[in-house]
């Protein structure tokens, strides 16, 4: 029998077409003891309804306007009560029923502050066509200065480090998880641990990626990411990071001929 009480964080504006499917795979998780909060950015379409329609006991629902998504994130950290966060965003599904059971387990070990897995996107019309297989590895810190990072949905990190590290930084735009992995686990040396699964998975066409000019400018902020917590990058660091997402392509696992 586990202690750790887990919370999840979705955030979410506009997301009608979605955000039911996201709060599903949490809400279908195995018997677990955790909290599900759902922060509604003053959505102008049917969101919210969707969201009530999901809702449950263990569901709570925040619904105002907000600074964007990280700012609504760093709302939902300090509302949060679980021993360990995770953020699951709205176009975002957990892969299958015991995602929260393999990271309590893990959690149940004091030495681990982290945790991460592997990550599949798939299309976003069609949901069981995988287009890229994000498989991340075994963590060491090395890994980090040669363009590595684990994928933000998979991560869940127990809420004392926030407590003690702080919450996204609101000025580095879709870099804000890239920088406060940068500062968790190389800054401030949190130990990380691997689950050697797909843990979620991601339609295509998010923020960070959605055309050229954005993955340009979100470059530029992964080296103020570096900057800022006074940590120097190795010369190619920062062109190896772009270029790691190749590998997710020869991973993937499906056809990607499938119509």
């Amino acid at each position: 029998m586990n202690n750790v009480y887990i919370s999840i964080i979705t955030v979410v504006r506009n997301g009608e077409a979605t955000i039911g499917d996201c709060m599903a795979s949490v809400l279908r998780q195995a018997e677990q003891p955790f909290e599900y909060i759902v922060i509604n950015g003053s959505s102008t379409d049917r969101t919210l309804d969707v969201i009530k329609e999901h809702s449950g006991l263990n569901v709570k629902i925040i619904s105002e306007p907000d600074g964007g998504i990280y700012d609504a994130m760093n709302k939902g950290i300090n509302f949060a009560t679980g021993d360990v966060i995770g953020i699951l965003n709205a176009d975002d599904f957990f892969s299958h029923t015991e995602v929260l059971h393999r990271v309590v387990a893990l959690f149940n070990d004091p030495n681990v502050d982290c945790c991460y897995g592997d990550l599949e996107y798939v299309d976003s019309k069609k949901l069981a066509r995988n287009v890229r297989y994000w498989r991340s590895g075994v963590y060491s810190p090395e890994k980090l200065y040669w363009g590595w990072m684990p994928p933000h949905p998979t991560f869940f990190v127990r809420r004392s480090l926030y407590e003690r590290f702080g919450n996204f930084r609101l000025d580095m735009g879709t870099s804000a998880d890239y920088e406060l992995m940068l500062r968790f686990l190389l800054k401030y040396g949190a130990r990380a641990t691997y689950i050697p699964d797909v843990l979620v998975k991601m339609r295509t066409g998010g923020a960070s990626n959605a055309t050229f000019r954005k993955r340009l400018l979100a470059n530029c902020m992964d080296r103020k990411a570096w900057h800022v917590n006074g940590l120097k990058p190795y010369p190619w660091t920062l062109y190896l990071k772009p270029l790691s997402k190749l590998t997710q392509y020869i991973w993937t696992r499906g056809s990607l001929s499938e119509l």
